[in-house]
């Protein structure tokens, strides 16, 4: 089991593997090359040691930040 963390994104370049996604206010580049594009800003992804593991919905994201006393 891995622990990931709820992002999302501000922005992207097609082509690119990196995007720049806000984590808790701060953002910084992940690497989403492990997902398919395109990536819309304001969409949430799961991360974990740098990397996009998955699309996720804003109210799942809502619950994650809950749980780790964010947002």
């Amino acid at each position: 089991m891995c622990l990931g963390i709820p992002g999302r994104i501000v922005s992207s370049v097609e082509g690119c593997d990196l995007g720049r996604v806000e984590v808790a206010g701060v953002v910084r580049e992940i690497n989403l090359a492990l997902l398919d594009g395109p990536f819309v800003p304001g969409e949430y992804i799961l991360i974990h040691s740098g990397f996009a593991l998955e699309r996720m919905t804003a109210e799942r994201a809502a619950d994650a930040l809950a749980f780790f006393g964010g947002e």
